[in-house]
């Protein structure tokens, strides 16, 4: 996966949903709650944060990736 095609993917994160990552060679994933992709910056780094820290993603070594779907509020 490119970079491009992983900020495409990414995307949906708004801080409201959760992501987890696998990368190739490793066995554990990195989850990271309320995730938010960081827009395009002159590096072109992918970088996604949580709010207190900045995760920067190695895309060609990303092997699959779950987006949650978010808090949903269930009506009494």
């Amino acid at each position: 996966m490119t970079p491009d095609q992983l900020r495409t993917a990414l995307r949906e994160l708004n801080g409201e949903r959760d992501l987890t990552l696998a990368f190739i060679g490793m066995a554990e994933h990195l989850h990271i709650p309320k995730a938010m992709l960081i827009p395009d910056e002159p590096d072109h780094l992918v970088k996604v944060t949580d709010g207190s820290s900045v995760y920067i993603v190695e895309a060609e070594r990303v092997v699959w990736f779950k987006i949650g779907l978010g808090h949903v509020k269930v009506k009494h």
